[in-house]
């Protein structure tokens, strides 16, 4: 006997008939590592994104700073509020463009899964002294493909686990060379959407910690794209959906036409302007570099004294089969930053 809730997926796949004929529907995914049983109430995208929601690394990401480590104001940006940020964006663009919210917000919500503790300076040093190296988009995946629930991994589909492997940039300009594409519309959404958050949740960290003041941010940017952080952010998705409908040309039915996400070329260059004035004026400032410094060196000596004491490994890392490197890896790179803080003290590594 069929029972209401049984027939719940289908009518939301059905829905997904309504989008752009370029959206990502669930029911064609191309699969999970691991098949299962479809599930009654939800598509296999929004499974995924609750999957997410509810694992540890999404709930450690609360106590992952962005930029500045371990500040003592309430309001500077964490990997959790950034996470919120990114998905809030993507969705804003992908329901403006007729796409799957669903995959897009499961996407934005598993991309940093992987990060380390103290920002990218732990992404660098971990890359540094690891003999394997490190991404945070490649340890995103490892994390939702391995890490969760004591190995067993989340099972996600196929696209949502393409688009946390590519939506890392490094210091790439917006669509500019070097630029990895992504096999899904959401997927490129997420890419972008990733450096409209921290363009903009970045200035005003660095205008609240004192570090640049608004007048040094550069005019021609704020003529553009607007004065506060809400224009700007509206000016550029306002551009993108512009941009993007323009690109699929007018017969939006036909199998030649390749749409992608895109930005005006003003738009784009006042982008990468901010990006450009963040590195030079914020992440290389004397502030977040001594704060880095700090950093680095916790980092450096819980790799070196979990390389050296392997039995201190809690016991998910130390019984697999992995070798220790990438086991030690493993480990720091899933604590938080008081967590690294706290472990190094406890363990007498800071004099």
């Amino acid at each position: 006997m069929n029972r209401p809730h049984q027939n719940i997926r289908l009518w939301l796949e059905e829905k997904e008939e309504h989008l752009s004929p370029y959206a990502t529907r669930s029911s064609l995914s191309k699969g999970r590592l691991k098949p299962e049983e479809p599930c009654p109430t939800r598509t296999a995208f929004q499974r995924d994104r609750d999957r997410i929601i509810h694992c540890k690394s999404f709930r450690r990401l609360k106590h992952k700073t962005q930029v500045f480590i371990a500040p003592l104001g309430d309001h500077y940006v964490t990997r959790l509020t950034h996470t919120l940020e990114v998905a809030q964006i993507a969705r804003s663009i992908s329901r403006g463009l007729n796409l799957n919210e669903d995959l897009t917000e499961a996407i934005a919500l598993g991309h940093d899964l992987g990060h380390t503790p103290f920002g990218h300076t732990g992404e660098d040093v971990l890359n540094e002294i690891s003999p394997l190296g490190f991404r945070h988009s490649e340890q995103s995946l490892r994390v939702v493909d391995f890490l969760e629930k004591g190995g067993e991994g989340l099972n996600l589909t196929w696209e949502v686990r393409e688009g946390i492997l590519k939506h890392s940039k490094s210091r790439a300009d917006v669509l500019g060379e070097g630029w990895e594409p992504v096999d899904t519309l959401e997927g490129q959404i997420c890419k972008i959407a990733d450096i409209i958050a921290y363009i903009n949740h970045d200035i005003d960290d660095a205008l609240r910690a004192g570090v640049i003041k608004e007048s040094d941010i550069p005019c021609a940017t704020t003529l553009l794209l607007g004065e506060s952080r809400s224009k700007r952010i509206n000016t550029v998705i306002c551009d993108i959906l512009d941009y993007s409908w323009a690109a699929r040309g007018e017969d939006l039915t036909s199998n030649q036409i390749r749409p992608i996400i895109g930005i005006s070329p003003a738009v784009s260059e006042a982008m990468n302007t901010l990006r450009n004035f963040l590195f030079e004026r914020v992440y290389n400032s004397d502030l977040v570099n001594q704060e880095a410094e700090k950093a680095k060196k916790i980092v450096c000596l819980l790799y070196e004294y979990f390389m050296e004491h392997e039995d201190g490994l809690p016991g998910e890392y130390a019984l697999c089969n992995e070798p220790l490197p990438r086991r030690v890896v493993d480990y720091v790179a899933g604590m938080t930053d008081q967590y690294a803080i706290r472990m190094s003290e406890n363990l007498g590594l800071l004099c």
